[in-house]
């Protein structure tokens, strides 16, 4: 298990961006970033239909699985993944050993196309996640250190 991300508001927005931005240069279906715990970062495109909890949660599950694949090959990890269906296909990768990004395409798009955008918005996702790591290391050990006994009772209704 890895450490819980922490995303800050002006972060969070920047790597929608870059969400949306991929989805329309690759002509995708729907873009997911999703940490390596199985928690859905983002998304853009067609995900209203998508159980996207489950999608994160197994995309998470997938490259656990490949890691564990990966050593037993030798290999440190396995960086990128594609999976080729009847109707849609999906492309999946790693951002700086801390996200998986997720491309679902079909014939609109080509595998071609996809990973040449991902390369470009992994750069960009990349550059996102030096600053949040950054940032919270800035912020000491504990987000919650500011939080005080008096915040905590006073949200809980016992002050």
């Amino acid at each position: 298990m890895t450490s819980q991300l922490v995303l800050f508001e002006e972060e969070h927005k920047l790597i929608v961006d870059i969400c949306d931005g991929l989805h329309r240069d690759a002509v995708a279906k729907a873009v997911f970033l999703v940490d390596k715990n199985g928690q859905l970062l983002a998304n853009s495109g067609e995900t209203a239909s998508m159980d996207t909890t489950s999608l994160a949660s197994l995309t998470a599950g997938n490259i656990a699985a490949t890691g564990g694949l990966a050593q037993l090959l030798g290999e440190k990890e396995f960086a990128i993944q594609f999976h080729e269906g009847e109707h849609d296909n999906i492309h999946i990768s790693l951002v700086g050993h801390r996200v998986i990004l997720v491309i679902i395409f079909d014939q609109r798009s080509s595998l071609g196309l996809v990973r040449l955008r991902v390369r470009k918005a992994s750069a960009e996702l990349s550059s996102v996640f030096d600053v949040i790591e950054s940032k919270a290391q800035d912020q000491g050990s504990s987000v919650f250190s500011e939080i005080t006994d008096d915040d905590i009772d006073s949200l809980f209704g016992d002050g």
